[in-house]
């Protein structure tokens, strides 16, 4: 390992990085950094809104208990008080995002407006962690207030906002409006027990630093020799939760040896590589990577090849590659790059509405997040549950995210894989993109929906649509291998052909905005066909015109994207 990287692990295990100006601070040192390695430092100076969580509590009986409210609670440091609620929580859900209720509590859950009659008023209390879409339930519900009992001994710092990055017009409205907080599984038994017992008051506090803040992004370009425009775009965060050693120091200081490897190797890259670490990531939902996201919005959708984010590498037991991120048509390149450095085969995982994907929207190709993580068996011997980061280890998002969390040996095998996955990316005259293995994806998401839509929704459109897309890719990766297609016109439709695809498979708002913090279904502008056995009657009319306003818009990209590959065939 670098001592240079390993030292900015070491120097960020004694720097609390969620505060304003200790972010500042951070990205001050990591730019003084860069620069003594030589590398050419831009750092921009956003103001962007952060919403930094300084306490809470919950007081039963008297007695007050230690808690933490997530990023974005309303911040009520006079108290709310009300009788609790309780409902009972699916296991397999306590880390969802999805918005259902039934996704949440099970199918045993009430219609809205019988949970309205019972909720409102009062303290929702449930097992999980405090996220958006638990938040954006107990608001819909009218509770005055939400208990998330996280499963172990520790107390997790989070977020419950479903708007990703500062807000505009359209998405400020749904920040909570209601306190949140998160407790340990010891309070929230005392808590739950009263509750199932009876009519139970209880009081709970949060206090909440808000507004917008100047936050600094360092940058890098590092430019290549022939198409010195185009870039792979490696990025990461530096904000963490106190001293966050294994989320994000680990990653903080594997971009800063990745950018020492490719400034010292410039001149053998045909691509430019540019990285950025991104303040915000925690207590803005995101705010750092969403502002560079519309600030260069047209430079990423103009020049941008890849984005890949570098989230939590480098943790202690985190030797398995059986959760790894990534979209469909970069699948052989990651497998490929993973199986030669770590001698695995990858598991892949959807890419969630998560982790600095901010770029979605824009259309950009994209892979990992969290890269390595604890084997299922060790994970399960040890007796933790899942987590979003720290390669597994339950010190996510607590204070015990602390210097044992990293691992020398996995971080440099962690290096690696980035270093050389990014190399790929950037010295392959071809683009190594495969969106064959993208219309696998949607043809087995349209049979899914199709079979559930029965009569009610008319697929055979979409359907349609995505078989004429892959016979025409068959032809188009056909003439490239023959020689029938020059590459720069091969490169220019492979990056077009995901500015098309991927909103339609990610996002269901507008290309340049972003869609709230709530994972997608594949195809999301189609998903609704799930929910109709659960729709009230009511409403089904409006969600089966929802759904086939969905569909049109959905072959209508599958039809463009095969007009596009007709231009150069």
């Amino acid at each position: 390992m670098p001592e240079h990287a390993w030292d900015l692990v070491t120097t960020f295990a004694g720097r609390e990085r969620w505060r304003p100006e200790d972010v500042n601070s951070a990205g001050e040192l990591i730019g003084a950094r860069l620069r003594a390695l030589g590398l050419p430092v831009v750092i921009h100076r956003p103001t962007v809104a952060l919403s930094i969580p300084l306490s809470a509590s919950v007081t039963l009986d008297g007695e007050e208990m230690f808690a933490k409210p997530p990023s974005s609670s309303k911040s009520c440091p006079e108290g709310v008080s009300a009788e609790l609620f309780y409902i009972p929580a699916n296991k397999s859900s306590l880390r969802s995002y999805n918005k259902k209720a039934i996704a949440f509590f099970g199918e045993g859950v009430g219609t809205d407006d019988e949970m309205r009659a019972r909720v409102a008023g009062k303290i929702l209390i449930t097992e999980g962690f405090g996220n958006p879409a638990l938040a954006a339930i107990a608001m819909e519900w009218g509770a005055v207030g939400l208990i998330a009992v996280n499963p172990g001994v520790d107390t997790h710092w989070g977020t419950c906002t479903t708007v990703w990055g500062s807000p505009d017009l359209d998405d400020f409205g749904r920040k909570p409006t209601i306190p949140v907080i998160a407790v340990n599984k010891l309070v929230g038994g005392k808590l739950i027990e009263r509750a199932k017992a009876g009519a139970t008051t209880a009081t709970i506090k949060t206090e909440m630093q808000e507004g917008w803040f100047e936050q600094a992004i360092p940058t890098v370009e590092i430019p290549g020799t022939v198409e010195a425009e185009k870039f792979v775009f490696l990025h990461g965060h530096y904000d963490s939760w106190d001293v966050g050693v294994g989320d994000n120091a680990t990653g903080d200081a594997a971009m800063l040896e990745i950018a020492r490897a490719l400034w010292e190797n410039r001149d053998k890259l045909y691509r430019s590589v540019r990285i950025a670490w991104w303040p915000g990531h925690s207590t803005g939902r995101y705010a750092g990577s969403t502002w560079y996201s519309d600030a260069f919005a047209l430079d990423l959708d103009e020049n941008c090849v890849m984005q890949i984010n570098c989230d939590s590498p480098g943790c202690r037991w985190a030797t398995s590659y059986h959760a790894t991120t990534a979209m469909p048509e970069t699948f052989a390149l990651v497998k490929d790059v993973i199986e030669k450095v770590a001698g695995q085969t990858p598991i892949f995982d959807r890419p969630h509405q998560a982790g600095d994907y901010s770029f979605n929207n824009i259309g950009i190709s994209s892979f990992f997040m969290l890269s390595s993580t604890m084997p299922d068996d060790l994970r399960a011997e040890k007796g933790y549950y899942a987590v979003s980061g720290c390669g597994g280890n339950i010190a996510w998002h607590t204070e015990n995210d602390t210097m044992d969390i990293a691992d020398k040996d996995i971080l440099m095998t962690d290096i690696k894989i980035y270093l050389d996955a990014i190399w790929r990316v950037a010295n392959t005259p071809l683009l190594p993109v495969d969106w064959r293995e993208t219309t696998k994806e949607f043809a087995a998401s349209a049979a899914t929906y199709t079979k559930a839509a029965g009569d009610a929704v008319d697929l055979s459109a979409v359907v349609s649509s995505i078989k004429a897309l892959d016979d025409q890719l068959a032809a188009f990766y056909a003439a490239i291998a023959a020689g029938a297609i020059a590459t720069p016109d091969a490169n220019e439709v492979l990056m077009r052909l995901a500015r098309i695809l991927i909103p339609v498979n990610y996002t269901t708002a507008p290309r340049f905005t972003h869609d709230p913090a709530i994972t997608r279904a594949p195809l999301p502008l189609i998903e609704k066909v799930i929910d109709l056995p659960h729709v009230p009657e009511a409403l089904y009319p409006i969600t089966v015109n929802q759904i086939i306003r969905g569909a049109n818009r959905t072959a209508g990209a599958m039809r463009e994207a095969t007009r596009l590959i007709k231009t150069v065939m």
